[in-house]
């Protein structure tokens, strides 16, 4: 049985036995050079709501996950309607005639309306990723369910455009932004289809994956953003832009060779934003005990990998920004037909590598730092989910966002040490902030046990605000430090305030 924090009238008691005392080491002691400045942070904590059945009104997860959502009230929020529902994220799902066209946002409408509601206020960055099937040469034309809501994952089919030069997805996707932005569009036969709606789009992400979807070469997808920017630009010109969405990251760095060449583009096309993916793969037969070692080491990876792309943009294109826009953990079960068994400590295993890929990316210059998704369930990546799909609630991923996103601001200082500057523990992850609002420690177990800290003697009584398996779905526990001694439970991530 672990040994857990006691809590007593708001003030919080450390656990009678310190994990360091169990294993026969001393607790580590954190020191932190407060005028020692690492940088200026210029990241944002964020995250994305990829379209899906459980987010359409009637869901019985709905209202919650869009209350979650508004609560979080986080900016750059990343809106993708997705591949495997075509009704949901497709507006023209069969080609023109000269007398009729398929233009209809029965199903796309609904829950978009509902994320532009709960994001209002706030920056977005909307991506339609999906290019309607009948674009591409097929050797038939591809088939969708009538259903809208059954999962279909082979509608991205074809690799060239049956329109070479780019111009009919261009206008496709002008008019989709028209139908949100404009009041409505004129469809191929002359028609005027009306909305009503005069949203604003900050950011438009051009496609997803495209090193997975329609396996796009950098030089097909270079072409397409090329078309596609200036289409939209014509309807919206205060929109900027995001590319490329690679699956993987590393996985051929021609994409970013290639696309942030300004020489590679017609003159005057925007590169404000690149954007690139990462989710951590563990084997089907690990558990806890493994996760806390290929969880992080794979993250080390990745972030060795976002520094050679850094590299390459600063050498190409050093104005443009990086969005990491989707991290994560995919189970190996999650597509498997297996019962929903996902273990309650694994919600914060993964908000721990988020909060471990947060400090991180931010120490990079990462400008965007977003955690992959609102809304998953079991068929439709369970793992990735930050609302619990049986009751609606918030999961421990989300609390995890929402604690950093509510205490870490582009514009805080982010001072020494690092982890190495006390003692080498590469379990925990100890980082200091200077905001507006006073000095913060940002706390993260990396580990499947309980690890212990010595605090600042200036820290001995700062509020602490907790994330850890007795947390549960609710918020972060709220305390009073009483002392220096500090217990992390296992893949705690906990902020520190001082005034």
């Amino acid at each position: 049985m672990r040994i857990r924090t006691l809590i007593s009238a708001g003030i919080i008691t450390i656990g009678l036995l310190a994990a360091g005392a169990a294993f026969g080491q001393t607790p580590e002691a954190i020191s932190i050079d407060w005028n020692k400045t690492i940088l200026i942070s210029k990241s944002t904590p964020t995250l994305q709501v990829v379209t899906n059945p459980m987010l359409n009104p009637g869901s019985p997860i709905h209202d919650g996950a869009f209350a979650a959502l508004k609560g979080l009230g986080a900016d750059y929020v990343r809106y993708v309607p997705w591949l495997p529902y075509p009704k949901i994220a497709v507006a023209e799902l069969q080609p023109p005639t000269p007398d009729h066209t398929s233009w209809d946002f029965t199903y796309i409408d609904p829950v978009t309306t509902d994320f532009l509601a709960a994001t209002e206020g706030h920056s977005t960055i909307i991506n339609f990723s999906t290019i309607p099937a009948w674009m591409f040469k097929t050797k038939k034309p591809v088939t969708y369910p009538a259903d809208p809501d059954q999962v279909f994952w082979n509608y991205t089919q074809g690799t060239e455009l049956r329109d070479p030069s780019g111009k009919e997805v261009a206008d496709y996707y002008a008019r989709l932004v028209s139908w949100f932005t404009k009041g409505g569009f004129t469809d191929e036969d002359g028609k005027y289809h009306h909305s009503g709606y005069h949203y604003h789009f900050p950011y438009w992400e051009v496609l997803n994956e495209v090193d997975f979807e329609h396996h796009t070469t950098p030089e097909q997808y270079t072409r397409r953003y090329d078309a596609i920017v200036s289409a939209i630009h014509k309807v919206s010109p205060e929109t900027k832009f995001v590319g490329l969405a690679l699956a993987e990251a590393g996985g051929n760095p021609q994409y970013y060779e290639y696309f942030l060449n300004p020489g590679n583009h017609k003159p005057g096309t925007p590169l404000d934003y690149i954007s690139f993916h990462f989710y951590a793969t563990p084997a089907m037969d690990e558990g806890p005990d493994n996760w806390q070692h290929t969880f992080f080491d794979q993250a080390n990876g990745f972030l060795n990998t976002t520094r050679f792309i850094l590299a390459i943009r600063d050498r190409l294109s050093p104005e443009t920004k990086i969005d990491t826009d989707e991290l994560g953990v995919i189970l190996p079960t999650d597509n498997k037909p297996l019962p929903d068994h996902i273990p309650h400590i694994y919600w914060n295993a993964a908000g721990a590598l988020y909060g471990y890929l947060f400090v991180e990316l931010s120490k990079s210059g990462v400008d965007v730092i977003g955690e992959s998704q609102l809304v998953g369930y079991p068929s439709q990546f369970p793992s990735v989910s930050m609302i619990d799909y049986h009751n609606g609630k918030p999961n421990a991923r989300y609390w995890v966002l929402k604690l950093i996103h509510d205490n870490c601001h582009p514009g805080d200082r982010l001072v020494a040490p690092s982890q190495s500057d006390f003692g080498g523990d590469q379990d925990l992850v100890i980082q200091g902030f200077v905001t507006p609002r006073g000095r913060r420690i940002l706390l993260v177990n990396k580990t499947d046990r309980e690890r212990t800290v010595t605090l600042p003697e200036d820290f001995a009584h700062a509020q602490s605000l907790t994330v850890d398996e007795a947390t549960g779905d609710n918020p972060p526990r709220e305390a009073t430090l009483r002392g220096t001694q500090l217990t992390l439970a296992p893949f705690a991530v906990t902020v520190l305030r001082a005034e």
